[in-house]
């Protein structure tokens, strides 16, 4: 499966995985509210989910499973540290 990965202008360290229809990342199942509170997406790269690829921040079959159920998937940034 291939996907599109957008970094959001509002939300440091946050990123828009969705699914790559005809080269393009598709946004059509991404609710309207979510695009707006993310604000400006910037294209960051296209990658194949391949079942022996590795995510930095979250598992791969994570990815995959919210691609094919809602058309996207938001990755957060990590937890603050405390101090």
């Amino acid at each position: 499966m291939w996907c599109a990965i957008y970094r959001c202008s509002r939300k440091a360290e946050t990123y828009l995985y969705v699914v790559r229809v005809d080269g393009e990342g598709d946004l059509s199942r991404v609710p309207e509210e979510l695009l707006t509170s993310l604000g400006r997406r910037e294209h960051v790269m296209d990658l194949e989910l391949t079942p022996d690829r590795k995510l930095a921040r979250v598992e791969r079959d994570e990815v995959v499973a919210a691609l094919k159920e809602r058309g996207f998937f938001l990755q957060l940034p990590p937890p603050a540290m405390p101090k």
